[in-house]
């Protein structure tokens, strides 16, 4: 079921002997910023670009099989879903709001003051004017990826907050994402996905406006279309497949270990779901629950996809050499599941999000943690956060000096423009010099 690597007594690169084959599965696609992929997503962002809502009609019909004659979704279909969903869905998606809303509130900046040497520096921390979140669809109804994506625009204080999702066949998303979209507290919403989506919130069409930050998942085509409006709008990160790294002893249940690896894989093909252990018999119970587990799932085929494609099983020769197996992959996911896993929190360098114990899966991350679900993929945890609340933010310095904090640290500046040979650069500084008392006063 897992494809055994072991890596007892290996001692040279772990990024080589762990990376990740080459993408000739299911989707077959390439990766983001492949040449085939990306001329593909090109010609349908300038098809958007010079058509707009023509375009969008068009793409919608072809690749979702409806045409929306409305391209909006109105305030009166989102409070219809809300009234018509499972009061107990809606229970359980406002206790998502309101941890999702706590934890990102705890994450509001201050805006920092400093001064040194009669300088005085402000900065304030201002949102986004407009912000676009994408929500998948096709496979799935993913109401929580609303959530993740609008509440923390919210709380950042982003004024217009648009959200785009493909519709299903009836021309309507499913009712679970409109009703979470009415829980959010969205502002406009749009029956628009894949490529054609990330087009318009970049640049705009007659009825939906562009915005300046684009965030939320998507399939190959969607983080392509990411990749290629960078620069005209700013993203989140460009997400991948679901990945999830679970290190663990014998002292855990197997049946647990290969449920969350499970719960991962049936996202779908590409993602990655990875045992690390230093107990050989756990990935023989662990291949046995699996298997058991994987015949009972609904999502079978997605989950066999991925368990081809990217389920491992390491074998290490102690839970030390386990973390830095772990930190070399940098997954979206990392699960500590052992009898002392406390202590490996401290040796995690690279992880999108840690779940610690037996009793804190990855899914409780993906819904009710509080914390978000948009994590870095691909190894970008080495070097990216998970969404947040910043994301939405820019932050602007603000900067005052008086005439004789000038004099005093002008001298400075001028020196350093002299070396780099911009005369008029010290100019700016030496023409307020000849004001200070005692100058000439040359302001006529």
């Amino acid at each position: 079921m897992l494809t055994r690597l072991d890596l007892r007594g290996f001692d040279a690169d772990l990024r080589v002997a762990l990376a990740r084959p080459a993408l000739d599965g299911p989707s077959a696609l390439g990766r983001p910023g492949s040449p085939g992929l990306a001329a593909t997503v090109g010609a349908l962002i300038e098809e958007v670009r010079d058509r707009g809502d023509d375009a969008l009609r068009d793409l919608t019909e072809r690749f979702d099989g409806v045409r929306p004659a409305d391209l909006r979704i109105h305030r009166d279909e989102l409070q219809s879903a809300l009234d018509a969903c499972d009061p107990d869905l809606i229970a359980a998606l406002e206790f998502a709001r309101d941890q999702i809303l706590a934890y990102h509130e705890a994450q509001r900046e201050h805006e920092a003051r400093h001064e040194r040497m009669g300088v005085h520096v402000q900065e304030l921390i201002l949102p986004v004017e407009r912000a676009g979140c994408y929500v998948p669809g096709g496979l799935a109804a993913y109401p929580s990826t609303v959530l993740m994506t609008v509440l923390p625009a919210k709380v950042a204080g982003v004024p217009a907050v648009a959200l785009c999702t493909p519709p299903g066949l009836d021309g309507a998303p499913p009712a679970p994402t409109l009703a979470a979209a009415a829980i959010a507290g969205v502002d406009e919403m749009y029956r628009v996905g894949g490529v054609q989506a990330i087009a318009a919130m970049a640049y705009g069409s007659e009825t939906i406006r562009a915005v300046d930050v684009i965030v939320g998942p998507g399939n190959a085509f969607v983080t392509e279309a990411k990749r290629q409006v960078i620069g005209d709008v700013g993203i989140d990160s460009l997400a991948g497949p679901s990945e999830l790294v679970v290190v663990a002893d014998s002292t855990i249940d197997a049946r647990l270990v290969a449920a969350d690896l499970l719960a991962q894989a049936e996202h779908g093909p590409d993602g990655q779901a990875v045992l690390i252990t230093w107990h050989e018999t756990l990935i023989e119970e662990v291949d046995d629950a699996l298997a058991k587990l994987l015949a009972a799932t609904p999502r079978r085929l997605e989950a066999a996809a991925t368990l081809e494609w990217g389920g491992r099983a390491v074998l290490v020769d102690s839970p030390k050499h386990a973390m830095e197996v772990s930190n070399a992959i940098a997954p979206e996911h990392l699960q500590l599941m052992c009898a002392f896993a406390e202590d490996l929190v401290l040796l995690v360098r690279h992880a999108g999000a840690v779940f610690v114990g037996e009793y804190a899966p990855a899914v409780v991350g993906d819904y009710v943690a509080g914390v978000n679900h948009v994590l870095p993929t691909g190894g970008a945890a080495r070097y990216q956060s998970a969404l947040r609340v910043g994301d939405f933010q820019k932050h602007v310095h603000v900067v005052r000096v008086d005439r004789d904090a000038l004099n005093r640290i002008g001298p400075f500046a001028t020196t350093i423009a002299d070396a780099e040979g911009l005369a008029a650069h010290a100019q700016a500084i030496r023409i307020r010099e000849a004001t200070r008392p005692g100058g000439v006063d040359r302001r006529g």
